[in-house]
């Protein structure tokens, strides 16, 4: 049985999540991130991802590092450049248990 600090606890874990999620602007990110092109080599960097959304350096850097934070994207060094990529396991195992939990306290 689930109980209600189990289910409040989850809900804190998933929390970064939805508010990474609950931008229109990170979403356009995730989306510029999750074409064919940028996964078959390895991610995007700063200024492609600038060119495909048309948004400022600066905002670019400022979400991604909300997304990263959240975990829904991690970026590899090659060089001097970051290149970002998405990465959605964990964040769905935290989501999965939280939809677990709620199923099971509601029952």
């Amino acid at each position: 049985m689930t109980s209600i600090e189990e289910l409040q606890d989850a809900f804190r874990q998933c929390m970064p999540l939805f508010i990474a999620l609950g931008d229109e602007v990170r979403l356009t990110i995730l989306e510029a991130l999750t074409g064919n092109k940028p996964l078959q080599k390895g991610g995007m960097n700063v200024n492609q991802i600038t060119e495909k959304t048309h948004l400022s350096r600066p905002a670019v850097s400022h979400h991604l590092k909300i997304l990263k934070e959240a975990g829904l994207v991690n970026a590899r060094q090659e060089g001097t450049a970051n290149y970002y990529y998405p990465t959605i396991t964990e964040t769905t195992r935290k989501l999965m248990h939280l939809g677990f939990l709620l199923e099971e306290y509601i029952d």
